[in-house]
């Protein structure tokens, strides 16, 4: 029986924007930014946690993957023997090498790439081959809008071994959405549906694309800014994350805020706009709780568009200290399933996990399961 042909290619600056604030890594200009903010490469560590989940058929697949940070170096720490394929353009690797790597493995008639990164990257692979060939996202972007990546890097290594065994043979067609960092970065959310890829399918190993914030949810989010409000205690400080449900808060108080970032407040007074991990854990000198709101549609509290919020800081803050603030539409919106985290440190997503108040409006409040999916 021939091999399975697996693809892995790894965009090895995915996500370095995140927790230092910037949004995302696309261009050169922010990637040399971000490195200067002190962000660190943690792609490579989402690909090892998906292929750990194929070790069990390394003698039965083929791992095809290009050249160093981009697959090889993954797929030897996790006892692989690759067939590298490709070059690479230069010492930092770029978008076209991205589509090069995806063209590349169409050409050899790979059964299904793996590719880590966020919306840029799924961009990218859908720029190289449409919907030649069935992928797979595994997530480590900052942004991630597309409907094409699993839940969590573990998620996507027990969907594709489900695949490659033959176990699942639903496949789907997947948005593939992106969104304009520069705009992002000034806090207005501007993109929109860029393609489709096709990916497997299997309920529970896909989280689904973001919904967004529909006019009839403004009064619901102002409900719940007047319940936090009166709710804060001036020995707190109040990280605020972002979304239009938690800056209704800042609105609130009249205080200015980033709509897309991560603001502090101390007093019902702004004492820290936009702030990145590293100035977020300086400037809590006393006891701290965390607002955060669910992703629409996707419903992950920490991991999407929140990195800034990092797993020093909440450890920082501690769980019970955590509060969720969600809209009915946004909690109908997930019919049930369980609130998500996802902070790269799976010993603090299981933590994580449990049941927990959520505001839902002024005096009202649910409770809801959280867990690391």
């Amino acid at each position: 029986m021939r091999k399975k042909k697996v693809g892995l290619i790894v965009n090895p600056i995915a996500g370095m924007g995140g927790r230092v604030g910037l949004k995302g890594t696309d261009g050169l200009e922010t990637l040399k930014k971000a490195i200067e903010l002190g962000a660190k490469p943690w792609a490579e560590d989402r690909a090892k946690e998906a292929l750990k989940q194929l070790v069990h058929l390394k003698n039965k697949i083929e791992l095809i993957t290009y050249p160093k940070q981009m697959g090889e170096y993954t797929a030897i720490s996790c006892c692989f023997s690759p067939k590298v394929i490709g070059t690479l353009s230069g010492s930092m690797t770029a978008a076209e090498d991205t589509k090069r790597a995806a063209r590349e493995m169409r050409d050899l008639g790979v059964d299904l790439p793996l590719f880590v990164g966020g919306d840029g990257t799924a961009r990218d692979i859908y720029d190289a081959i449409d919907e030649d060939l069935v992928v797979l996202g595994i997530p480590a972007g900052v942004k991630i809008y597309s409907a094409v990546y699993a839940a969590t890097p573990t998620r996507a290594g027990e969907l594709a071994a489900l695949y490659l065994e033959g176990k699942i043979r639903e496949v789907i067609e997947a948005e593939v959405m992106d969104i304009d960092e520069e705009k992002f970065r000034e806090g207005k959310l501007s993109g929109g549906l860029y393609g489709y890829l096709r990916i497997p399918f299997q309920r529970g190993y896909l989280p689904g694309a973001k919904s967004p914030t529909s006019v009839s949810e403004r009064y619901n989010q102002e409900e719940i800014a007047a319940e936090v409000i009166e709710n804060m205690s001036d020995e707190y400080y109040y990280i605020i994350g972002p979304g239009t449900t938690t800056k209704a808060i800042m609105k609130r108080l009249n205080l200015d805020y980033c709509l897309l970032g991560v603001d502090l407040v101390y007093k019902k007074k702004l004492v820290g706009k936009d702030l990145n991990e590293a100035t977020l854990l300086e400037k809590i000198r006393k006891k701290a709780k965390i607002i955060v709101t669910s992703i629409g549609g996707q419903g992950y509290i920490f991991g999407r568009g929140n990195q800034q919020i990092s797993p020093r800081v909440i450890k920082e803050v501690g769980k019970d200290n955590i509060n969720i603030v969600a809209t009915k539409r946004k909690i109908e919106a997930l019919h049930g399933r369980p609130l998500l985290v996802d902070t790269g440190d799976e010993e603090l997503d299981k933590q994580l996990s449990g049941y927990y108040r959520v505001t839902v409006g002024y005096g009202e409040e649910i409770i809801y399961k959280v867990i690391y999916p």
